[in-house]
């Protein structure tokens, strides 16, 4: 089974303000690379709980490249390869919401969430959190870095792949009744609902 496991973590409430992303590279269930960016974004108010959850501030990225400038970087890791997420509805979320902030063209993207992959895998988990999961399964992690949280995701969904004999991604309905998602050019991002707070205690957290 080969994919690509994606983590962002964002400066404030809105998806738009990504400061870091983490990516692992899966071939053959094994991860072969991981990467991480840490990214300008487009203003640079960052929410003290915010820098509290992963330790990053403004100063950390008023240097860096803003997402449109590593796009040409990053799009050719996602481009063609199927992406998972742990807590899909966030990450792809922000990504959606860049690629419409930015104007970027790009390829239809499937993806899906390695949360419902653990939830087939691993029934009697006390939680489903990454940093749960990643204790229970004896998975070092840097908690709320991008990379290592990417990396912690990758090893995750590829477990659970080989646990139901999962070779291609059009097997998931199958054998896990896990369904995979696209996300589309011209799919607009949802207005933020949650307060900050909420945001970043999703489950992943």
């Amino acid at each position: 089974m080969d994919f690509v496991a994606i983590d962002f973590e964002t400066a404030n409430e809105l998806p738009t303000s990504a400061c870091e992303l983490g990516l692992a590279v899966v071939r053959n269930y094994k991860v072969i690379e991981t990467k991480s960016w840490l990214i300008r974004p487009p203003d640079l108010r960052f929410n003290p709980y915010n820098t509290k959850i992963h330790g990053l501030s403004a100063s950390d990225v008023c240097d860096m490249p803003k997402f449109d400038l590593l796009w040409s970087e990053i799009g050719p890791y996602l481009s063609n390869d199927f992406v998972i997420a742990h807590n899909a509805e966030f990450d792809i979320g922000v990504l959606k919401s860049l690629l419409h902030y930015y104007k970027i063209t790009f390829n239809p993207i499937p993806y899906t969430c390695s949360i419902k992959l653990a939830r087939k895998t691993y029934s009697d988990a006390r939680s489903y959190g990454l940093a749960n999961l990643s204790r229970e399964l004896g998975i070092k992690l840097n908690h709320h870095r991008a990379e290592s949280d990417a990396e912690a995701c990758a090893i995750i969904a590829a477990k659970s792949f080989r646990a139901f004999q999962v070779s291609f991604p059009h097997e998931l309905a199958v054998r896990m009744n896990v369904s995979i998602q696209t996300l589309k050019p011209g799919d607009k991002p949802k207005q933020p609902k949650r307060s900050i707070n909420n945001i970043n205690g999703r489950t992943r957290r």
